[in-house]
């Protein structure tokens, strides 16, 4: 898949986020991100996530990687 072509991940941040009663600002600074960077993700935006901000995002939302993303083919 050329880096172009559209991406099949779906980011569940919008839910985890109601889910806890967190606000996009305050996960981002708990996270060490900015609210853009993290917007761009829960938009589905993003074109890479690090392992070490998927890790804190998981920490910060007690969550597994699997809840935050999901793979949807055709989307």
């Amino acid at each position: 898949m050329p880096p172009e072509d559209p991406h099949e991940i779906t980011v569940h941040l919008d839910a985890l986020l109601a889910e806890r009663g967190l606000t996009l600002t305050e996960l981002a600074e708990r996270v060490g991100v900015t609210p853009v960077n993290l917007s761009i993700l829960k938009n589905g935006r993003a074109k890479a996530i690090r392992f070490t901000t998927l890790s804190a995002l998981c920490r910060e939302l007690d969550c597994q990687p699997g809840d935050l993303l999901a793979h949807e083919k055709n989307q």
